[in-house]
């Protein structure tokens, strides 16, 4: 007889997270040029602080991966199904669409170029875009996937480690931030690696820290799902520090490329990376805090508005950045310095998110075979069986973990 499997409860706010993190990345996105074009607008600390603010989304999202992987997995027996159910499902679903995107990025990159005419070589271009493809280079956005790749092929190693120790368990938050750090400060004096920021070692504390919560989820979960009023005093002190101290250095992050980039202020480039650091690590646990008030709310409409984003939030991570490069042919001359160009580059983040999840829900839901190009069916938009007014269960699999 096999081990009994343990059921795990569902976390449907996990979407709400999904989506507070897609909203990050979207306001990175679209306000990049701004931070450069209008260093001489009078709202350049509103620009600047959406940059930097909102930074938390690639790490985040991050975390959640780790957090959704060890959650389902660590109580599971670790067989070579199980392993091989694991890469299956991240070959179909994130490494397919990661080679079928980056593909349709790298001629979006040709075009903008000026290169994609009758006189490209395009055999010449295969070595290209297979380096690209290898650093997840052939798009500014595709890192991300490329690291996540990374973290998948790492995940068993992981998750056996940390079934046979729970030293390895306690101490894996510590462990990922020396590793981590390690790895930073070597690379500042010795090894010089410019795509630092596409390996995955870049962010193991946040994958750590994903890890030690899934496994220690009952010992945190009243704290983190409890409303304020429901909270003991002691988690208010602890919820107090968590978002005052996020607050704090998110601020901080914030204020020291304001000087720089405005008044050229010069930092220790450890310094830009310890802010970014602790305001996205606080920021994980921040938004795991603010997904599951919001699920408690009542607010019934805004939830289910930001749990449909969250279920998009893979397939509109993957598209958005075709709509910002469409949008911004469209500046209509602007002034950089002028009040219309911030209303036009908060546009750019609004009409970024609202044509991007319009488009791919109609194509995940309508178009057969999308999941190649899109990641998973949310179990929301898979059809529904018109015999049993039920929905099926198309060849989609599960959803991307942590997107």
């Amino acid at each position: 007889m096999g081990t009994p499997q343990i059921r795990k409860e569902r976390l449907p706010q996990l979407d709400i997270y999904r989506a507070l993190a897609i909203l990050g990345v979207l306001h990175v996105h679209a306000t990049s040029f701004a931070t450069v074009d209008a260093i001489d607008s009078r709202f350049y600390y509103i620009i600047n602080f959406l940059n930097i603010f909102f930074k938390y989304g690639t790490p985040s999202f991050i975390f959640l991966s780790s957090f959704v992987l060890f959650y389902n997995y660590y109580d599971r027996p670790l067989t070579k199904n199980l392993i091989g159910t694991f890469y299956k499902r991240r070959l179909l679903y994130i490494l397919l669409p990661y080679l079928l995107i980056s593909i349709g990025y790298f001629f979006v990159r040709l075009y903008q170029n000026g290169m994609l005419n009758s006189s490209l070589d395009l055999s010449a271009q295969i070595p290209v875009f297979l380096e690209r493809l290898a650093r997840g280079q052939n798009y500014t956005h595709l890192y991300f996937v490329f690291i996540s790749l990374q973290f998948y092929i790492l995940f068993p190693i992981f998750l056996k480690l940390f079934k046979s120790s729970r030293f390895l368990v306690r101490w894996a938050v510590p462990i990922g931030f020396l590793l981590q750090w390690g790895f930073i400060i070597m690379n500042k004096l010795e090894w010089k690696i410019t795509m630092k920021g596409s390996l995955s070692i870049s962010y193991l504390a946040y994958y750590m820290l994903g890890a030690y919560l899934a496994i220690n989820y009952d010992k945190y979960k009243v704290w983190l799902t409890s409303t304020w009023k429901n909270q003991t005093n002691r988690q208010k002190m602890a919820t107090i520090g968590l978002w005052g101290g996020w607050l704090l250095l998110a601020l901080t992050h914030v204020q020291i490329w304001y000087n720089s980039r405005l008044h050229g202020a010069k930092y220790d480039s450890l310094l830009y990376e310890f802010l970014w650091n602790m305001h996205t690590i606080f920021s994980a646990i921040v938004l795991m805090q603010a997904a599951n008030w919001l699920y408690k709310s009542g607010w019934k409409k805004i939830i289910a508005l930001l749990t449909r984003i969250g279920e998009l939030s893979f397939a509109i991570y993957l598209v958005h950045p075709l709509w910002l490069a469409f949008y911004r042919m469209f500046d209509f001359n602007l002034n950089p310095v002028t009040d219309d160009y911030l209303i036009w580059i908060y546009g750019g983040m609004l009409s970024a998110l609202i044509v991007s999840a319009l488009v791919v829900q109609f194509i995940l839901r309508r178009i057969p075979g999308a999941w190649m190009l899109l990641g998973s069916v949310p179990r929301s938009l898979k059809p529904k069986d018109p015999a049993k007014g039920v929905q099926t269960k198309p060849d989609t699999g599960k959803k991307s973990a942590g997107m």
